[in-house]
């Protein structure tokens, strides 16, 4: 993987909002921020997740096991994280205004900012979905097919791009990333003639910042930060 340089740690999950946002959760639930200094690259952050979203501007969710769905309040709360109600077991952040997930059952949900009443439901079915801060939003179905959000003002919501991926994130309209069921990562070319570039290396799960900061994971658990030159 000469693109990417292995950070140390072990990880099942990753999210990155920007080069000093950049969240994971491993296979035990333990939640991690990355400190920046690849010395000791990561602290503990008390409580335990199983899917994790960041944003470029230091917004952070988490939801757990039971699917309960949380807002990181940071260390200025002995608590850390404050329950929103709901149930998800998939969630991106691009921004503290553009938090999206998905449930069990493939429902898709956008937060409202309302806390009284946190979830609008958007038509479709995913099983991921990714945030950018710039307010764009792609998802994965079942199928592995690759979905970019077109907003309210198409009754269909959603645009098929041809392709095919399991895991998605999304920095911007223009840092989108993904990785297929064997691992395969892929970068959008934002040409939908020919959308996806395959970088060299192996990936089950990836972070993408608003920056073009790139994290990702292997089925190893070994974390990988990507060094290689972002695609035009």
């Amino acid at each position: 993987m000469a693109d990417w340089k292995q950070i140390s740690g072990t990880l099942v999950r990753i999210a990155a909002g920007s080069r000093t946002n950049v969240w994971g959760v491993n296979a035990a639930g333990n939640i991690y921020r990355y400190t920046n200094n690849d010395a000791s690259p990561w602290v503990q952050i008390p409580g335990a997740l199983t899917d994790i979203g960041a944003g470029a501007d230091g917004t952070v969710w988490g939801v757990n096991s039971a699917g309960n769905i949380y807002r990181y309040t940071g260390d200025r709360e002995a608590a850390h994280w404050k329950q929103i109600s709901g149930a998800l077991v998939r969630i991106a952040v691009g921004s503290r205004t553009n938090v999206w997930g998905v449930n069990a059952a493939g429902n898709i949900y956008r937060y409202t900012n309302n806390d009284a009443s946190p979830w609008l439901q958007i038509p479709g079915a995913l099983t991921d979905i990714g945030a950018g801060a710039d307010g764009t939003v792609w998802g994965v179905n079942s199928a592995g097919n690759i979905y970019r959000y077109t907003g309210d003002r198409e009754a269909a919501h959603w645009k098929q791009i041809s392709g095919g991926l399991k895991a998605i994130s999304v920095g911007s309209r223009t840092s989108v990333w993904g990785a297929n069921a064997g691992g395969n990562v892929y970068h959008y070319t934002n040409n939908d003639a020919n959308p996806w570039l395959q970088i060299p290396g192996a990936l089950t799960d990836i972070g993408a910042g608003a920056d073009g900061t790139v994290w990702g994971v292997n089925s190893a658990g070994n974390i990988y930060r990507y060094t290689g030159d972002q695609p035009s």
